[in-house]
């Protein structure tokens, strides 16, 4: 597993605004939006291209055009959904799968409840889309799902990340013969004794949506 914390000062201008408990909701899902598409632009170097002979105003010439299959992407439930425009603004000819993973509040463990993607990954690029990545439980068993239906390329797209998440989803995925990277704008201190990334943004979901009464 690669981890790879995107180094550039608008995305660390964002982030700050993202974190400030002052925040409301309206502005967090905007800079949500434009962060992901900062992080899109390093995630994607490696979607497989073919050549493409084109025609411009001057003359022919051979471009890039994206392969297939087509890249999936796959925000997880519900949090996900608000990295989902700022990816596909990159990647617009791309397929959108979902997954609802549920994390237990007292065993920090990931299960399944709700999934919309093909029964068949071969071949598939996929880039997963959370928020958050604390404990590593959710990634790892969106992952495993993944590539249990055969996707053979996974990126994952989070906001933050917290060391133990690192180290947990990578002891997660020992043995597993397919690459995974993750894509992040900053690895912070630590997780508390909640589950929660220090220092931080708080529930993504909530910060995002509000909390429904």
């Amino acid at each position: 597993m690669r981890t790879h914390v995107v180094d550039h000062p608008l995305v660390a201008h964002k982030l700050t605004v993202l974190r400030d408990e002052r925040t409301d909701s309206p502005t967090f899902r905007l800079l949500t939006d434009e962060l992901v598409t900062l992080l899109a632009y390093e995630a994607t170097r490696e979607v497989r291209v073919v050549p493409s002979e084109i025609t411009t105003p001057v003359s022919p010439m051979t471009g890039t055009a994206l392969a297939s299959p087509k890249p999936l992407v796959v925000p997880i439930l519900r949090a996900g959904l608000g990295m989902l425009d700022g990816m596909m603004r990159l990647l617009p000819t791309a397929e959108v799968g979902f997954l609802g993973m549920l994390r237990n509040e007292e065993t920090l463990q990931a299960s399944t409840y709700a999934e919309r993607l093909p029964d068949d990954l071969s071949g598939r690029q996929c880039y997963v889309l959370d928020p958050m990545l604390a404990t590593g439980g959710t990634l790892a068993a969106a992952i495993r799902f993944l590539t249990d239906r055969g996707a053979d390329h996974i990126t994952c797209v989070c906001l933050l990340a917290a060391p133990e998440g690192c180290a947990n989803l990578e002891r997660e995925l020992e043995g597993l013969d397919v690459p995974v990277t993750v894509v992040t704008a900053a690895l912070d201190e630590r997780l508390n004794d909640k589950g929660y990334i220090v220092p931080g943004l708080g529930d993504a979901g909530d910060r995002l949506y509000g909390v429904a009464g």
